[in-house]
């Protein structure tokens, strides 16, 4: 190496040591101590966020929300009205995550725009409806991963060997496993693999786009029908509210976008990094998402044949019919490998989470889940935490509405606590914040009004079941899993919790964040 490339260097690294310096500065201005290595660049930080959506595999796992309830409308603008409003909440959390970049996330969020006199409360609230949500959101994930192995193994065998649901838990099971090992490695084999399940998440869904609208041929619906054919398969006798259902598609998808948060203690320069990877990330997959679905509606010839399909996923049929054995085994093979890499980055995203709610002890036991291996600089306890709940509300994929359930639990305490300090921030915290790098300044009380509306909206209707008339089989358990995590926590705050939870513990010293200053 000569004397240039090694002086070029030497700035680079320097430049680098000084951003994290301002990193941890800012970090200690919030109270806490830097305890993870800074290894996600704002390239890989975006390629995180992005992922942890895994569109083609999204769109793939709950292509039979829109079909059901809507037909080709239910696909095409199913996914189109919640998306344009999802970008509500995600321009005011970029805004939240820029002014306050750290793990604790959400629930530091509330507690800092919360009244003095409510911020625990605020605080707890929305700790414990974001944990459920990334717990519920794992376990969706690695569940349908399960039903695309098996969809695989029924169009392998032509149909000869079906899995029973047991089988499919125990894929499930493997599944979460193996991502407890993936998830326990160093944040620098974390951060580096981002950008392969970025090259495989776009490069399937482009190929699943262009072979769809190529091989089908002349063999497709009209313009027409593909943009405005309505049918209301869902047993709901009002078409609107029918429609309405379809949403959940787009809603199951476009949610841990507040990864970027999550991570933040891992990324450089991240009061920056932070929003633009929140924005990139919906962005994107609400935008790759809409075309691949617009794709799917071309080439869906009868609804109800589609719906009648003996394979687990809907989807799987749509390539099945289009490409034929080969080609659909081959895309097919791709889109598992996504969804996997999405349950991956997933189960980083709730690990830290787990890690930041446990260091602040409002969980039981936190003093196992807030360790931090020395080897690894990992919160390793906390992620075998997650992947054993995750495991256990697995057990769901015995009824007949396991994904409505899974997915109505992970948006619900996802949104809630996406919503909880939004609503603050425009009321109690609208004069309490201090701007980060990405400020909506004068917009950030009607863009936040938006959000927080939109939200409601979406949360009573996620906790309706899938059909009119249900029973101990149909029923939509996301009610079961959100109300009792809401009985739980509100029964350990009266009983307890008001007494010893005080919202986010500062675990730096006043001098050390004067000497960060320095």
């Amino acid at each position: 190496m000569d004397d240039n490339s090694k002086s070029e260097k030497e700035v680079t690294e320097k430049a680098q040591v000084s951003i994290w310096d301002v990193d941890n500065a800012k970090l200690a201005e919030l109270g806490y101590k830097s305890e993870f290595k800074r290894e996600f660049s704002l390239l890989e930080t975006c390629a995180f966020s992005f992922s942890i959506m895994g569109i083609i595999a999204s769109v793939s796992s709950t292509l039979s929300f829109g079909l059901v309830s809507g037909g080709h409308v239910g696909l095409v603008w199913g996914w189109f009205i919640p998306a344009f409003f999802v970008m509500f909440v995600a321009l005011s959390m970029a805004e939240l995550a820029s002014s306050m970049p750290t793990s604790a996330g959400l629930y530091y969020f509330s507690a800092k725009m919360a009244p003095a006199k409510y911020a625990p409360l605020a605080s707890w609230i929305t700790g414990w409806a974001n944990i459920t949500g990334q717990v519920a959101l794992v376990c969706s994930i690695d569940f349908t991963c399960a039903q695309m192995v098996t969809t695989a193994i029924a169009v392998g065998s032509d149909g000869k060997t079906i899995i029973s649901l047991g089988g499919t838990y125990g894929i499930l099971v493997a599944i979460l496993f193996s991502h407890g090992v993936v998830c326990s490695a160093a944040t620098r084999v974390l951060a580096r693999l981002n950008i392969f399940y970025v090259i495989v998440n776009v490069g399937t869904s482009l190929a699943a786009i262009i072979s769809l609208l190529v091989v089908s041929g002349g063999n497709k619906v009209s313009t027409k029908v593909a943009f405005t054919l309505f049918e209301n398969n869902t047993g709901w006798s009002n078409n609107g509210w029918a429609f309405i259902l379809s949403m959940t598609s787009a809603m199951w998808t476009l949610t841990g976008y507040d990864s970027a948060a999550h991570i933040s203690e891992e990324t450089a320069n991240a009061g920056r990094a932070a929003p633009i990877a929140v924005l990139v990330g919906v962005g994107a997959t609400a935008s790759i998402g809409w075309l691949i679905l617009i794709a799917t509606s071309f080439v869906i010839p009868s609804v109800s044949d589609l719906l009648g399909t003996d394979l687990p996923l809907p989807m799987g049929q749509v390539f099945l019919s289009v490409l034929g054995k080969r080609g659909m085994l081959a895309i097919w093979s791709f889109i598992i490998v996504v969804q996997y890499v999405t349950g991956a980055a997933q189960g980083v995203d709730a690990s830290r989470v787990v890690f930041a709610f446990a260091r602040d002890n409002a969980l039981p036991g936190s003093r196992w889940w807030k360790r931090i291996t020395p080897h690894t600089a990992v919160p390793v306890n906390a992620v075998w935490l997650v992947m054993g709940w995750s495991a256990i509300i697995g057990l769901l994929g015995f009824s007949e509405t396991a994904l409505t359930s899974l997915a109505g639990a992970s948006v619900i305490g996802l949104y809630t606590s996406y919503a909880t300090p939004i609503f603050l921030r425009i009321t109690s915290g609208r004069n309490r914040l201090q701007p980060g790098p990405f400020s909506l300044g004068r917009w950030s009380t009607p863009i936040g009004a938006v959000a927080v509306a939109w939200v409601t909206f979406i949360t009573i209707m996620l906790l309706f079941p899938p059909g009119q008339a249900t029973d101990a089989e149909s029923m939509n358990y996301a009610v079961l899993i959100v109300g009792a995590v809401f009985v739980f926590a509100s029964l350990s705050w009266v009983m307890s919790a008001h007494k010893w939870f005080h919202g986010p513990v500062r675990n730096v010293d006043d001098t050390a964040e004067k000497r960060s200053k320095d």
